[in-house]
């Protein structure tokens, strides 16, 4: 059974930092491309930062300078980094698995960021 578990959210003022933290089990960590993707109410989701199984990035442009993603393969866990946070990253965060071995993904249950003051 596949489990993401997202973790670091919560509210913080404009300026702010906040770590999101994803625990991954119940797939080949090191073999999984990973994500973190935001939800805004009334829109769609978006990407936010990805990393592939050898550590190559991709940051969207609006976080970009701002936010860094980062995989832990020991631990099982990637990291998002997120400073100067403004009022519009607002957003529910998901963490999302590729494998490489398998077509399917996987999503977490989501964390919730609220920027404001």
């Amino acid at each position: 059974q596949v489990q993401l578990v997202e973790s670091g959210g919560g509210l913080v003022q404009p300026g702010g930092t906040l770590r999101l933290s994803c625990a991954a089990s119940g797939i080949t960590f090191r073999l999984s491309a990973m994500g973190w993707y935001r939800q805004a109410p009334g829109q769609q989701r978006e990407k936010v930062a990805t990393i592939t199984t050898t550590g190559r990035t991709d940051t969207a442009e609006s976080v970009k300078g701002r936010f860094t993603i980062a995989r832990d393969n020991a631990k099982s866990t990637v990291y998002l980094q997120m400073n100067s946070l403004k009022p519009e990253d607002t957003a529910v965060y998901y963490c999302n698995a590729q494998p490489v071995y398998h077509v399917k993904s996987y999503w977490g249950q989501g964390t919730q960021v609220t920027v404001s003051s």
